[in-house]
């Protein structure tokens, strides 16, 4: 799918010109993005989205049906529209892979590129990454509170739009959820693809047992049944029981039945008794219905027996405290040969300046101790002091013991992947899921989970401090002249 270069803020375009026009559209520039505060007050992020975001730089060009639009508009001059008819990505990009754990102020995705070039991509960046790491982060809070239970998405109708709808099957995937109803979705990404049907199927025929039938009949090998739309337990359930006897006489099993309302917690267990009781073990039973983390926890610990929770709503908008939207910003952290910063009276929000790795310190099983954001080129050690970038009084000490290992590594080059794009979705969700099992306990609480460290080295911290510290300077110099 190509994004248009025209998905960006105006103000990317009049900067543009500025830049152009002040001799600096070439100048060396260094942007980070990265997010605030962990969504939905939780431990953890899932990054996601960089591989959309690479094919959106890959191929961002401007067709003469932009450029006569951006001419019609009457803000710019011929020579930035000349200039923008050559314009194309070739920086670099450093990332962590898709699926990584990531956490609040490190930074994810750095565009190191002439500034033009780094200005102009801000607003397809942060759409990109914020929506689909969100998005996955959602995913991986919802498989996470179904344990062995499978998640399917079916958020398709309630997602902001067709594009948003795409985007996030693929994102829910990379957080866990490995199927959809979204068809397009499933062509696209290869997702696989499952459903059964609507209310309106049973309320088109003469009665429920009709429709059941019907159903049968038409997918013998794939039947699951909706057994709400009247009384689910004195009618759905004996109905779909009778058309699963039904089905084995005729070589075939029902695959499951779905409840859409009422107490699913109460009703899954009924509906688990009574195929049991008529033998039928195999039945898998679907819930859906405004689900989330939250309320699939509570049917887990109501003794609900749900096999399939079928999430749509609340997946596809990300509803719940501290979603809605990840907060992702984009930062300008070195112009020319110069390291820059953007400061504030909350040191918290003090951008870090330069060139950064992000390192890993992981122990000797395999599980992750703490992150350190240094300085490109500056040795971090295990037993060296690192710091906390909120308050630099409070540090500790890397373990010795620990393994130091990059988060992330160079995505792109002169505006090219550096590697193939055969990393499956399935790898991505490997990933994922295998890295949320290493972080230390309770990191995954929903409530008030545990604070993972992140921290920042020595030279990162001095850097910050001087510069810093020459801002206020500059700052008095102007107020006592």
């Amino acid at each position: 799918m190509r994004y248009s270069p025209l998905l960006t803020d105006l103000y990317q375009l009049t900067m543009l010109a500025g830049y152009l026009d002040e001799g600096m559209a070439e100048t060396p520039a260094v942007f980070d993005l990265f997010f605030r505060h962990n969504p939905f007050q939780g431990g953890y992020a899932v990054f996601a989205g960089l591989d959309t975001a690479l094919d959106f730089l890959e191929h961002l060009e401007f067709s003469e049906d932009e450029i006569e639009y951006l001419q019609g508009l009457g803000l710019f001059r011929p020579a930035f529209i000349d200039f923008l008819r050559s314009f194309r990505f070739r920086g670099r990009v450093t990332a962590p892979p898709e699926g990584t754990v990531v956490f609040a102020n490190e930074p994810l995705v750095t565009v190191d590129a002439p500034l033009a070039q780094a200005q102009l991509v801000e607003t397809a960046l942060l759409n990109i990454i914020n929506f689909q790491t969100l998005v996955a982060t959602k995913a991986a809070r919802i498989v996470h509170a179904a344990a062995d239970g499978t998640v399917l998405e079916f958020g398709l109708r309630r997602a902001q739009g067709p594009d948003g709808g795409l985007s996030e099957a693929r994102a829910a995937y990379v957080g866990g959820v490995r199927s959809t109803s979204n068809v397009l979705a499933g062509k696209t990404f290869g997702i696989p693809v499952r459903g059964t049907h609507a209310h309106s199927w049973i309320m088109a025929f003469s009665d429920e047992l009709t429709a059941f039938r019907k159903y049968a009949e038409v997918f013998p090998d794939s039947c699951i049944l909706l057994v709400d739309t009247y009384d689910t337990l004195r009618s759905g359930l004996p109905n779909a029981i009778t058309v699963a006897r039904e089905l084995r006489a005729k070589g075939h099993e029902l695959v499951g039945v779905r409840i859409d309302s009422g107490d699913l917690a109460y009703l899954s267990r009924q509906a688990r008794r009574l195929f049991d009781e008529a033998g039928f073990p195999n039945v898998r039973i679907v819930a859906s219905n405004e689900l989330d983390e939250f309320v699939i926890e509570s049917i887990r610990a109501e003794g609900g027996c749900v096999d399939i929770y079928g999430v749509g709503t609340r997946l596809a908008t990300c509803a719940g405290e501290g979603g809605g939207a990840l907060g992702g910003v984009y930062k300008l952290v070195r112009i020319g040969d110069r390291p820059r910063l953007k400061v504030t009276s909350d040191l918290a929000k003090a951008t870090l300046p330069d060139r950064k790795r992000l390192l890993r310190a992981v122990a000797a099983d395999g599980t992750f101790i703490q992150d350190v954001i240094c300085l490109d080129g500056e040795e971090v050690l295990p037993g060296h002091t690192v710091f906390d970038p909120a308050n630099p009084l409070q540090h500790v000490t890397i373990p010795m013991k620990a393994r130091l290992e990059d988060v992330r590594s160079v995505a792109m080059e002169n505006g090219r992947r550096t590697a193939s794009r055969s990393v499956s979705l399935d790898r991505m969700a490997d990933r994922s899921r295998n890295q949320l099992a290493l972080l230390p306990q309770g990191c995954l609480r929903f409530i008030n989970p545990h604070r993972y460290k992140v921290s920042i080295s020595q030279g990162l911290n001095d850097l910050r401090l001087r510069l810093m510290e020459e801002v206020r300077h500059g700052y008095h110099d102007i107020a006592n002249p």
